[in-house]
């Protein structure tokens, strides 16, 4: 977390003017990417096939596998931690970073710098790009992407996978609809604060929910291309559950029809909850716990 909070706003310096868009500071584009790191990447895969994603592309370098349908990228990095081998790498998947959009990677980077947020060392290897990152919530990490049209970070560190589509179609429409990230008893406040300051993320009212787990607060980020949203929950946990981690949890996929994606995906081999507390129905759906951690949230939403 950052220390912006401890900044009163007289003591930070005013946005470049470049940037200065109150409504979007950042400059945000959307969404470029979310990462997963597992010493199981084949395992992860295979769930990934079944929520309709399909491998396209390893990097050149690493052990980092790229997945992809309609305009939704996954990345499972299974690469060894430097100094740590294989033992560094957990077990049970976990989503490690996200990559936004951004109009000019160094300058967004360096405006959440300037206004607190914490720099993560990147160590790019010869001919890789060298992508901005900030630390997220828990042991996550935030990247800045500014390349991601006709040449894109993926023309650079990946390498296609030879006679596969590049550009699998979205299954019943899936889109990225947000993130789910779970935060520790009467932290509310202050994540609220870092992302309305960092990305300019303004709080939903409290009666406006989407899906079938409307708990915690919603928030919206600004600049989503063609009007998509990228929606971030924060869910604090009961009191006598309260472990004191912190991390993002879960993935929301937008659909124009949630009954349909749900037989589209059941025909892939993935598995719904049907309970007293989730249950299939037109406003959303939730998936079963994969590898211990994994989990996806249908939404109902227009692409």
């Amino acid at each position: 977390m950052s220390d912006l909070l401890l900044n009163p706003e007289s003591a930070r310096e005013p946005l470049q003017a470049s940037h200065a868009d109150e409504s979007n500071p950042l400059g945000l584009c959307g969404l470029e990417f979310i990462e997963y790191q597992t010493a199981r990447p084949q395992a992860l895969g295979q769930v990934l096939e079944m929520m309709g994603f399909r491998p396209v592309a390893r990097h050149r370098s690493r052990e980092v596998l790229l997945y992809r349908q309609g305009a939704i990228n996954v990345v499972i990095n299974a690469h060894p931690p430097a100094g740590d081998g294989a033992a560094g790498l957990p077990e049970v998947p976990s989503i490690s970073a996200i990559a936004l959009r951004v109009r000019d990677a160094r300058a967004a980077f360096r405006q959440v710098v300037e206004r607190g947020a914490w720099e993560v060392p990147t160590h790019p290897e010869v001919m890789e790009l060298n992508i901005p990152a900030i630390h997220g919530v828990g042991a996550s990490r935030i990247y800045f992407v500014d390349r991601w049209r006709d040449f894109s970070i993926y023309d650079v560190d990946f390498v296609p996978i030879p006679s596969v589509d590049p550009h699998p179609p979205a299954t019943a429409g899936i889109h990225f609809f947000g993130i789910v990230q779970y935060i520790g008893l009467g932290r509310t406040d202050d994540w609220l604060e870092f992302y309305r300051e960092l990305f300019g993320a303004q709080l939903i009212p409290p009666e406006q929910r989407f899906g079938i787990m409307p708990a915690g607060s919603l928030m919206r980020f600004p600049g989503m291309e063609s009007g998509q949203p990228f929606m971030l929950q924060l869910v604090e946990p009961e009191p006598d559950v309260d472990d004191g981690l912190e991390s993002l949890q879960r993935i929301g996929l937008g659909v124009p029809d949630v009954l349909a994606a749900v037989k589209a995906l059941r025909a892939k081999g993935m598995d719904f909850v049907e309970s007293a507390v989730a249950r299939t129905e037109q406003r959303g759906a939730l998936t079963k716990t994969w590898l211990g951690s994994v989990v996806f949230e249908l939404v109902q939403s227009e692409p």
